[in-house]
């Protein structure tokens, strides 16, 4: 699936909840399910800079695509890298640079994050893009 179907399918997924009790419960789920990171990779070298809590970040290549995989110690953050998580795993890296992340936006996210966990998120998706550029040099 495309990194743009899948953001329509967050928005429409999004879309369904009336209030943002309901949206910070259903990514509070998502941070569950998250593919938990190996914990060799929990290290320091992984951790995303500019968070206020903690979150590990790993990523490989498999065939061609960039598979992430990650963790937290605070819940809605863990939610958060989930959702980016599904966007931008098992994507080719061009697609991941070429992605824009305006559903963001669209579901209201930032707005609803206090200034320390939107600059998490702007964070995460720093370090999502650099692992992207990271591997397109590397297939080149």
């Amino acid at each position: 699936m495309s990194i743009a179907a899948i953001q329509e399918e967050i928005i429409e997924e999004f879309s369904f909840f009336e209030d943002w009790m309901q949206r910070y419960e259903h990514m509070i789920e998502l941070g569950k399910s998250l593919p938990l990171i190996d914990p060799q990779h929990k290290t320091e070298d992984n951790i995303i800079k500019g968070c206020q809590s903690k979150v590990w970040l790993h990523a490989g290549l498999q065939e061609d695509k960039v598979v992430f995989t990650a963790d937290s110690d605070a819940i809605i953050t863990k939610g958060i890298i989930a959702l980016l998580i599904r966007v931008f795993s098992h994507q080719k890296p061009a697609d991941i640079l070429a992605a824009n992340t305006q559903f963001i936006d669209q579901i209201g996210l930032k707005e609803h994050l206090s200034p320390t966990r939107a600059n998490g998120l702007v964070s995460m998706i720093k370090q999502i893009k650099l692992y992207a550029i990271a591997f397109q040099t590397q297939l080149n």
